[in-house]
């Protein structure tokens, strides 16, 4: 008994002991986990009450809430209509599918097409309702509407497009809107989360999250000779009908325009990609202020830089864009940029790829000065180019200076004299190349030899130009033959 009695003492002393060295010692246990977060910036239009610190949770998981609030209602859906197109004959498999199984259905007359109807997303740029989205949601549309996250609907007009960044500025009447200030897209940081925001199929606004995967993305999904592809890649899911909505930060500020996916189904598969928002920036500016884009041109062609081409070639570095040629009487010539040089920075920022430089020098407009950072010969340089447009001038271009087979959507040169010959034609004028514009919207296809417009005979490029000339409206009468020697007619529409 007394052996059972010194060992249950013991017992207790030891346990008093343990727990004593327990609470001088160690530290008390939490209930919550803490994840330091600092915003870097608040914005001085969102309200203090809009953010909140997203480590401050439970889980310690990030809150998109109250950041979701901020940025749905200046988010838009837009339905475009485009020209009805007749159908050449019916589709039999699936007419008489339907009629199987659910018997006779009220079909269109033939003569009375519906017209084709396309969908879209777009994000409120001011209160007076200024709203962008992608170029391929509403070009060549007759029709656009806009339905705000609140169902009131608005007809838009179209104030500008760029196919270069696939970017179109539209208008509503309305005042008071909702919208999204412009954040610093160069500031983002790949890992960074963002919101991805749209109103596909007028369904209200829908919110996915993801982070910045990657910047600078080329994936080659723009078919203009001029185009800017830059894009910031992210995870956020985004589907069909999300095209033209928005890329949000943390702070609610707009960063991109969500525009493509890589899929090979169609739907979502893990990549996104969004114009980002110091390109749509410029993109506005331009088309308030000129009607067109203004495009700062280097006159470089460039290709992107390998280790194993930088070795071989002795360039002294492995990142930047390298110069295959230099156009003649280009800002690059004048600036002493030759061929073989790698060009690694402009204004001092960093340029590791062609995609950087593309975009770097299209956020310049004609007439602009930058610095040029190169490599030439192992050694370091540094020049200053004056940009040019498009045709060689440091004067920004506007509609009534463009030549007139830009606005048609054309190229257009003389005809040989042995083709004349051969079609036994005595002038003409052969398109070149078509791409989106008049020319394409009327059927007129790459090879056509245009001999007469308005019953006026044309014989070179200059003669188009005359013919139209002041014409701001209407239509007229195109005429002429195919190689293969097929005659054509077709109206031309010239709004």
């Amino acid at each position: 008994m007394k052996r059972f009695t010194s060992v249950l003492l013991a017992a207790v002393l030891g346990g008093m002991v343990a727990l004593a060295i327990n609470h001088y010692f160690m530290p008390p246990a939490s209930t919550e986990t803490l994840v330091s977060h600092t915003i870097p910036h608040r914005p001085e239009r969102v309200p203090a009450s809009f953010v909140r610190d997203g480590g401050e949770l439970l889980s310690g998981l990030p809150d998109f809430t109250l950041v979701s609030e901020m940025t749905v209602h200046a988010v838009v859906h837009i339905r475009a209509e485009f020209e009805p197109r007749r159908r050449s004959q019916p589709d039999f498999f699936h007419d008489d599918f339907f009629d199987f199984f659910f018997g006779p259905r009220r079909r269109p007359s033939p003569q009375q097409p519906q017209p084709i109807v396309g969908s879209g997303s777009g994000v409120i740029l001011s209160s007076d309702g200024y709203i962008i989205t992608n170029n391929h949601v509403i070009a060549d549309a007759r029709l656009i509407e806009v339905t705000l996250n609140d169902s009131r609907v608005y007809e838009a007009r179209k104030v500008g497009t760029d196919p270069t960044t696939d970017l179109a500025l539209l208008k509503i009447e309305e005042d008071g809107l909702p919208y999204l200030s412009f954040g610093d897209s160069d500031a983002l940081l790949v890992g960074e989360w963002v919101l991805a925001i749209g109103n596909p199929f007028n369904l209200e606004s829908t919110v996915t999250a993801g982070i910045v995967s990657a910047k600078g993305r080329n994936i080659n999904i723009l078919t203009d000779t001029m185009a800017i592809e830059s894009f910031i890649q992210t995870d956020a899911a985004v589907n069909r009908g999300n095209s033209g909505g928005a890329l949000v930060n943390t702070r609610g500020e707009l960063v991109g325009i969500n525009t493509a996916i890589a899929s090979t189904t169609g739907a979502f598969t893990g990549y996104s990609f969004a114009v980002p928002s110091n390109i749509a920036l410029k993109v506005m500016e331009d088309l308030l202020e000129f009607g067109e884009v203004q495009r700062g041109m280097l006159g470089v062609t460039i290709s992107p830089l390998t280790s194993r081409e930088a070795e071989e070639k002795g360039l002294g570095v492995i990142r930047g864009a390298y110069v295959q040629r230099v156009g003649e009487n280009s800002a690059a010539e004048e600036a002493g940029i030759r061929e073989g040089d790698v060009i690694i920075a402009i204004d001092g920022s960093p340029v590791r790829n062609p995609s950087e430089l593309i975009e770097a020098v299209g956020r310049k407009r004609p007439g602009d000065q930058v610095s040029v950072t190169y490599y030439r010969n192992g050694r370091e340089r540094e020049t200053k180019a004056v940009l040019k447009n498009i045709y060689g001038e440091v004067a920004a271009v506007t509609r009534e200076s463009r030549p007139v087979g830009e606005m048609l959507g054309a190229r257009f040169e003389s005809v040989s004299d042995e083709l004349l010959q051969e079609l036994d034609l005595a002038h003409g004028v052969q398109v070149t190349a078509v791409s989106r514009g008049a020319m394409s919207n009327a059927g007129i296809r790459r090879g056509f030899i245009i001999t007469h417009i308005d019953n006026q005979p044309m014989s070179r490029p200059s003669d188009i130009e005359d013919v139209l000339e002041g014409r701001d409206g209407g239509g007229v009468l195109v005429e002429g033959v195919y190689p293969d020697g097929r005659r054509a007619y077709y109206g031309l529409g010239l709004d």
